[in-house]
């Protein structure tokens, strides 16, 4: 155990606690203007650090009242690794209170701060948003930044465990100093992420949202955020669609990755009316709509289109029995570069400003149109009516919003909501995105 502790050492970490005001006004702060935001001219005072609650911290507040003895005899007898636990803690906590110091001895003012404190008071107080943890810790970050020139930047703090793909590199896990080098020298460039815009239109869109993860949903203060408490107060200022008279909602959460919405039991069928931009009123039996950012293009999107060497081997197959053409369907490197190919074209520029629309497993398009639907498409807007029995809205996978029938979302890009992010020089994977 001593070994293990002295893997990484590090201070306690002053945690802020602070709340947003009932009525929901903002402090004022001093911010940054556009021109001070040019990569050269980059220079924070202040930097918000988001940290990842780490499944050992967690385990000590569930369990507060245990020894240290005592709590690794209850995690061993729920089958978990005690020693592993707390390993993955000390290069979490390594990682963060390294970036805590290169940005402290950069002469930058820093706070820590886990999701719970993660308010909006506090992310309006800092220059640019840093996040040590991995997806979901910057998917969090993300949610709640609605100004476009506040910078997110994103430090994974477990590489050992995930590649933290909105993360910088791995490397700058371990070479923090250099990549807050570059980022203070210019070494970088901006790069502007689209994000998903809702507005709800409808009778229950004011019901707050449920948190997915099971340890949210079973402790009210690991919730993933701190949700509203005033809405129900600025229900009556907010004007009603002009066309339906019902309440119309903006959510004041965009979304990084992906919007999902469907049948809450995955086995029921989703039933819906779907429009994409000038395409309006189809009428569609799925498993649900997936509508996708390019950022999100590398993840469940990309997961549920793409193709395996296997479903490869069999197509080729049939297209080389079929035409005569001598295919090499059973070269297995032939298969796999076709494979990757086709898998690699489904990955988008995170800043397009559209999204990448999928109907999982379609059943029916509306019988009285002409045109077919296709699955997978591009749209800068898409409406939803749904004609579900227990929907969900689910924005990034993590917070989930009653979209039952009769209720109907409106998803858009703008690219005022565009999230500020870097690439540091000599980094970038350059990629022809073709579409």
């Amino acid at each position: 155990m001593n070994n293990l502790r002295s893997i990484f050492s590090y201070r306690n970490t002053s945690i802020l606690k602070t709340g947003v005001t009932m009525c929901g006004c903002r402090r004022s702060y001093a911010v940054m203007s556009p021109q001070h935001l040019e990569p050269g001219n980059f220079k924070p005072k202040r930097v918000l650090i988001l940290t990842k609650l780490s499944r050992y911290e967690f385990e000590k507040r569930r369990h507060p009242e245990l020894t240290e003895r005592q709590l690794e005899k209850c995690l061993t007898a729920r089958g978990s690794d005690y020693n592993i636990l707390l390993y993955h803690h000390y290069i979490h906590k390594g990682v963060e209170n390294t970036v805590n110091s290169v940005f402290t001895a950069a002469g930058i003012e820093t706070k820590t701060v886990y999701r719970f404190d993660y308010t909006e008071s506090n992310i309006q107080w800092a220059d640019a948003v840093v996040t040590t943890g991995g997806d979901g810790t910057y998917l969090l970050a993300a949610s709640k930044i609605l100004d476009r020139n506040k910078p997110l930047i994103g430090f994974n703090s477990d590489p050992t465990r995930s590649k933290g793909q909105l993360c910088l590199p791995q490397k700058y896990s371990v070479e923090v100093k250099e990549a807050v080098e570059k980022l203070l020298k210019g070494k970088f460039r901006w790069t502007f992420r689209s994000r998903i815009r809702v507005t709800l239109i409808g009778d229950d869109i004011f019901k707050p949202p449920v948190e997915l993860h099971d340890q949210q949903l079973r402790y009210h203060e690991y919730r993933y955020l701190d949700l509203e408490p005033h809405a129900c107060a600025i229900r009556e200022s907010i004007p009603p669609c002009s066309e339906t008279g019902m309440a119309r909602r903006v959510l004041p959460f965009l979304a990084l990755n992906e919007v999902f919405i469907g049948e809450c039991v995955s086995a029921r069928v989703s039933y819906m009316e779907l429009s994409f931009d000038d395409v309006k009123g189809i009428k569609q039996k799925c498993s649900g709509l997936i509508a996708s950012t390019g950022t999100g293009s590398t993840s469940w999107t990309y997961n549920v289109n793409k193709l395996t060497e296997q479903n490869m081997e069999e197509i080729l197959t049939i297209v080389k029995e079929e035409t005569g053409f001598k295919i090499q369907d059973t070269d297995q490197l032939f298969v796999r570069k076709i494979t990757e190919k086709f898998n690699q074209m489904l990955i988008t520029d995170p800043e397009v400003p559209k999204m990448v629309y999928t109907i999982r497993d379609q059943l029916v398009t509306s019988p009285m149109r002409n045109e077919c639907v296709k699955p997978r498409g591009f749209a800068k807007s898409i409406g939803v009516k749904s004609r579900c029995f227990d929907a969900s809205l689910v924005i990034d996978g993590g917070l989930s919003f009653t979209f039952n029938d009769g209720t109907r979302a409106l998803l858009e890009i703008y690219d005022q909501d565009a999230l500020r992010t870097v690439t540091l020089h000599g980094d970038s994977m350059e990629v022809a995105f073709k579409h």
